[in-house]
């Protein structure tokens, strides 16, 4: 049976960004702006609290572990944190190593904390499908994770990519999976820990052509229509129906990135039986019928490309 919660982080396509070891002493605070990035972060020793613009603050000791897959504005503090315009500025004592607070002071807090990307152009569909936080105790697989991921960072080793965008994918898992059963908000995650709706959302990822119905995936779940809409809903946070269009539309928009096969052929594959069904079904979901939308993110690339190039 497919796996849709590692089919969901595969396609999201994470890219490594920042990796930082983190110590603080005394009363520090730090605000900033991920512009939209995913914040991961391993408590290694010490507490401190973590303030995610638009979200509730969460308290973070030593063990824990917290993964926001859509980060804006925060701050980051002390648990005390220092008074008004006594901020000092982050401290930089070597590549990827900052101290916060007071310099001369013990230090009491020690994190590892990184920053990742997703390339996908399936991107803001497929964060709406994670839980805002998640946020984990008991954390060493995670923590064992990042250490690898910090060590692989700053070696120059072959293959140092590939590895560490496996290594991402592999903690974006554990830190999702291991958040099932703690309250998240809804999404996969929470729709997968029902032993029901998982039956239900494995149906989907094994074969998107099939024409899914909610009487035929109740069925699957052996629950009837209506609480099989009322307990999706409520768990993923969307409609069953909704879902299938979303992830039927994921997998299209990869496909017609990479020109993997004609518009037709892609309608197909994607449950829709002609091209213009799927088109007048894309359009609605991406602004742009599937041609201009191959075109526009190929145009993308290539002025990437060429911006990495002339840099």
């Amino acid at each position: 049976m497919p796996d849709p919660l590692a089919d969901v982080v595969s396609l999201l396509k994470p890219v490594p960004s920042i990796s930082k070891r983190v110590t603080g002493g005394g009363c520090w605070i730090v605000e900033g702006d991920a512009g939209g990035s995913s914040l991961y972060c391993a408590m290694i020793e010490g507490s401190c609290v973590l303030r995610p613009a638009g979200r509730a603050p969460l308290r973070l000791a030593a063990g824990e572990f917290v993964l926001v897959p859509e980060l804006f504005g925060f701050a980051c503090t002390s648990l005390e944190p220092p008074g008004a315009g006594a901020a000092r500025a982050p401290l930089e004592l070597g590549p990827g190593v900052i101290r916060l607070g007071d310099p001369d002071a013990p230090a009491d807090t020690v994190m590892l904390v990184g920053h990742c990307g997703f390339s996908s152009p399936n991107r803001d569909l497929l964060v709406a499908l994670l839980p805002d936080v998640a946020h984990v105790r008991g954390a060493d697989r995670q923590a064992t994770l990042m250490r690898m991921i910090d060590d692989e960072t700053r070696a120059g080793r072959a293959g140092r990519d590939m590895v560490l965008v496996r290594l991402l994918e592999v903690l974006l898992i554990e830190a999702l999976r291991a958040t099932a059963d703690t309250g998240a908000s809804p999404g996969l995650i929470r729709g997968l820990a029902d032993p029901q709706l998982g039956v239900a959302l494995r149906e989907i990822h094994a074969d998107p052509a099939r024409p899914h119905s909610v009487p035929a995936l109740a069925g699957a779940a052996a629950m009837s229509r209506s609480s099989f809409y009322e307990r999706f809903r409520g768990k993923v946070g969307i409609a069953p129906m909704a879902y299938v269009t979303t992830w039927r539309m994921a997998l299209a928009k990869g496909m017609l990135a990479r020109k993997e096969a004609p518009i037709a052929e892609i309608a197909q594959r994607v449950g829709y039986g002609s091209a213009s069904a799927f088109s007048a079904a894309f359009a609605r979901h991406a602004g742009l019928p599937p041609g201009a939308y191959a075109g526009a993110v190929t145009g993308a690339g290539t002025e990437i490309a060429a911006e990495a190039g002339a840099g």
